[in-house]
């Protein structure tokens, strides 16, 4: 096998890896934010290096923070926003629905 044809699988398989995660991250967002704060917690440790530490801030997803202002709704303490025209304060249409 030359140098050129395993430089072009490596690519194939890099950008191969790029659109799984990719896929993951908008069909299984849950599983994907647990596998990143696992990654997070376990880089994240006392007494390791500056740069694993930095890197364990930095996999930490949005989501594991638990401040309110990120909207991740996990605790359903900030509740379900209002629609667009009830907050303007305009008369919101009526929506009749078909009997079963």
């Amino acid at each position: 096998m030359s140098t050129s044809l395993l430089l072009q699988y490596v690519v194939i398989a890099l950008a191969v890896l790029a659109s799984v995660w990719i896929v993951l991250r908008k069909l299984a967002r849950k599983t994907t934010n647990r596998w990143l704060a696992a990654a997070s917690i376990h880089f994240n440790q006392p007494g390791r290096g500056a740069l694993a530490r930095a890197f364990g801030r930095r996999l930490q997803p949005i989501e594991a923070t638990g401040d309110c202002s990120d909207g991740c709704s996990t605790c359903g303490a900030c509740g379900p926003k209002p629609p667009a025209a009830a907050r303007s304060g305009e008369p919101m249409p009526l929506e009749f629905r078909p009997r079963r």
